[in-house]
């Protein structure tokens, strides 16, 4: 890249973005992460007047009267609702942006096997936002970056970063993806499976929001030294009226047993198609855990156990991906390879 180009991207405030299934967060060129919200809107129904976002939305939830609708416009790591995520990314980016003079650039992340239409509606979305260019990177590339690892050199690492809505796995070396998977599943997923599970055998009835409290209290992929319970509440389906129960992270673990397995399989799948002399490399360095997902107690013992390649958690896992996207917004100059510029297509 010629040197005043890189020159350009310093003196702007411009932006990196992890616009996820279930949160959406910005950081700011020389600032750091300056807006970490969920990926809800709130909107009026008929008119879709925004009526709030972020955090204030997604306490709304399950809790809305007739005349206010709230929305998640992403669903399995991509745009559903077009409309919606334009106004919230827009919303969003209002809340930070230090300049309405000037148009910020945007390094925007995505899925590693998104569809051609499936991006482009991301990049638009960032246009309409405000963004004067869009830049694209794929999820794991930032993470890995994020995670610190070193992805310009020949020895191959592996991530596997799991967010809301889709698990992403990729064998990184030389600064490109030689390897990649990525599985339409995510944090989500596992608290629809808990969900089901409590209404098959308690037959009660939960919202988003309690599941994923369970999720956070007692979840686990692999069998904890002191198991842990959750007192949760929901409406019996039988009699319609509240109830409560506890539930151990055993009962969970059974719960989110069939999403978990998934998990395991599609990391397996990239190590079958993973070049001989890079899958020695992923056994000596390691399998490193990105996202949300990579909180869930006991998942690196399970990955462990199950592959016998050593797995480690990232230092803050749910906010490598955008720790990586703003790193190349910090240094476009030595990161240049990673992205790829919306204007080609």
């Amino acid at each position: 890249m010629p040197e005043a180009r890189g020159r350009r991207w310093r003196v702007g405030r411009d932006l990196a973005i992890d616009l996820g299934t279930a949160n959406t967060v910005i950081h700011e060129q020389g600032r750091g992460i300056v807006l970490d919200e969920p990926s809800v809107v709130a909107v009026r129904s008929g008119s879709d007047e925004l009526v709030a976002a972020g955090t204030r939305a997604k306490e709304m939830l399950g809790r809305t009267p007739g005349a206010i609708r709230a929305v998640r416009p992403l669903r399995d790591g991509v745009i559903s609702d077009a409309d919606v995520a334009e106004r919230m990314l827009r919303y969003f980016v209002d809340q930070v942006r230090p300049s309405r003079l000037i148009r910020p650039r945007m390094v925007v992340c995505v899925p590693s096997e998104v569809t051609g239409v499936e991006r482009r509606a991301v990049e638009d979305a960032a246009i309409r936002a405000g963004a004067r260019r869009v830049y694209v990177i794929e999820e794991p590339l930032a993470a890995a970056i994020g995670a610190g690892l070193p992805i310009t050199r020949t020895s191959a690492c592996m991530v596997v970063d799991i967010g809301g809505g889709t698990t992403d796995v990729a064998v990184i070396a030389l600064g490109g993806i030689v390897a990649a998977r990525s599985l339409r599943l995510g944090g989500d997923d596992l608290d629809e499976a808990i969900i089901a599970h409590l209404k098959a055998d308690y037959s009660l009835l939960l919202g988003e929001r309690s599941a994923e409290d369970i999720k956070v209290a007692a979840g686990s992929a692999y069998p904890l030294g002191q198991e842990l319970s959750a007192r949760v509440r929901g409406r019996d389906l039988a009699t319609g009226l509240p109830k409560t129960v506890d539930v151990s992270s055993a009962e969970v673990r059974r719960a989110v047993e069939e999403p978990v397995l998934r998990i395991v399989a599609v990391v397996r799948e990239v190590l079958d198609v993973c070049p001989p002399e890079l899958a020695g490399d992923v056994l000596d360095n390691g399998i490193t855990l990105t996202g949300g997902g990579a909180l869930l107690r006991g998942l690196d013992e399970r990955l462990r156990r199950e592959l016998g390649v050593p797995v480690t958690v990232a230092d803050d896992p749910m906010h490598a991906v955008v720790r990586g996207a703003g790193t190349c917004v910090d240094d476009v100059d030595a990161l240049e390879q990673v992205l790829v510029d919306a204007r080609r297509f």
